[in-house]
């Protein structure tokens, strides 16, 4: 893996985690690629064209920025009270991605609770990252989140996943 320090890289997934547990959009936000970014949600099957069927979420940086910006103002009934959330992060694997990216891939399970409900969501996230300043960083180029159940019906995702 190209020199990468692993436990860097699970050190950036469990932040990341942590900014979304905690409602942090602009913290979140920042470790994400200015350009070219796509947070991917598939629908039905994990391997499908985003560009020819539907996705739960598809977005590009410009949409991503119109998702946190509607989140923070309030104006997102479907998070009117917040979800509160904790999500564990495991069985992180690194490999070399295409033109020095890091292509990680994790499980997930996130708890959620709102007006007295508690769902279990799980899954496996597919992240590209870039190295970010030369300084050991990371940011996000490409996020898929495949949900076990993305071929059942599924209530609200307004909240980060």
């Amino acid at each position: 893996m190209s020199g990468v320090d692993p436990r860097s890289v699970e050190q950036f997934l469990y932040r990341e985690a942590r900014l979304m547990d905690e409602n942090a959009y602009d913290e979140w936000l920042a470790l994400w690629a200015a350009s070219g970014a796509i947070y991917w949600v598939p629908c039905n099957r994990d391997d499908v064209d985003p560009k020819r069927e539907i996705s739960l979420i598809y977005d590009d940086r410009q949409a991503l920025d119109a998702r946190i910006d509607r989140l923070k103002s309030g104006a997102a009934f479907a998070q009117d009270p917040k979800s509160r959330m904790r999500r564990l992060v495991s069985n992180v694997e690194i490999a070399d991605g295409e033109n020095g990216e890091i292509v990680v891939h994790s499980n997930f399970d996130l708890t959620e609770v709102r007006r007295g409900e508690r769902r279990g969501i799980a899954g496996r996230t597919m992240h590209r990252l870039r190295r970010k300043d030369g300084n050991g960083g990371f940011e996000i180029v490409v996020k898929k989140v495949m949900l076990v159940d993305n071929d059942e019906p599924i209530r609200n995702l307004t909240f980060l996943l």
